[in-house]
């Protein structure tokens, strides 16, 4: 007991301190595994003590999302808008792929945490001083949508492990019925080492897709366009 409140004395609770902990045990065992009572355990303080930093679970998890966007690279200086949104994009990946629950966290949140809101609003400000109207910044903010942090959603997630002589199985019986779904499954190409495993998200499935839209809007910068009809 001594030991245990030297240690406090030496390293007080803190917010900072719950977050980072908290950061590491979702990093470990899994954003499931986050509950106050485990982070308390970890911490080696009773749950109460918790309490007087972060309000509750739900505050819990908004900091530890801004912990993580905040990590993002701040917005290159000297490049095209193009080159510097799509480095900044890049950077939130990398920052997300080291905490593989940070997507899930993010997208359960009812409104964006402090951190985001500062991420987005630089994000919007970055498009708009490279040209992009207002009317075109909004609608190109709707399109990179979850991309924009990082991240994308499939349409359809596969578990986290699939037996190979099942999956090969459900392929075979599902292409006669659905042929050109199967004929295209069977050729894309996964990247084993992934951080979200063998599903299409992986580096070059999400840089391919951030790359198409960078170039559409681009095209439709130079070309003035409008969601409104020309009077």
């Amino acid at each position: 007991m001594v030991e245990r409140a030297d240690g406090a004395r030496r390293n007080p609770l803190s917010r900072d301190r719950i977050l980072r902990t908290a950061i590491a045990l979702a990093n470990q065992s899994g954003i499931d595994s986050v509950s106050m009572r485990n982070l308390a355990q970890e911490l080696g303080v009773v749950p109460m003590a918790l309490y007087k930093h972060v309000a509750n679970k739900d505050e819990l998890l908004d900091g530890m999302i801004d912990v993580v966007v905040s990590a993002i690279d701040p917005p290159g200086e000297g490049l095209d808008w193009s080159t510097a949104v799509r480095r900044r994009i890049l950077s939130a990946r990398q920052a997300l792929l080291g905490h593989p629950w940070a997507s899930r966290v993010i997208e359960s949140r009812t409104t964006p945490t402090p951190a985001v809101l500062a991420y987005m609003d630089s994000m919007i400000g970055m498009l708009l001083s490279g040209g992009l109207s207002v009317d075109l910044t909004h609608h190109v903010m709707h399109a990179l949508g979850s991309r924009l942090l990082g991240f994308s959603q499939e349409l359809f997630a596969p578990p986290a492990a699939v037996d190979p002589d099942a999956s090969a199985a459900t392929a075979r019986a599902l292409a006669g019925t659905y042929p050109h779904l199967a004929k295209v499954a069977a050729r894309a190409d996964h990247d084993e080492q992934s951080a979200v495993g063998s599903r299409c998200d992986d580096q070059f499935e999400f840089e391919f897709t951030l790359d198409l839209l960078l170039d559409g809007i681009e095209a439709l910068r130079l070309q003035q366009w409008s969601s409104r009809p020309a009077r």
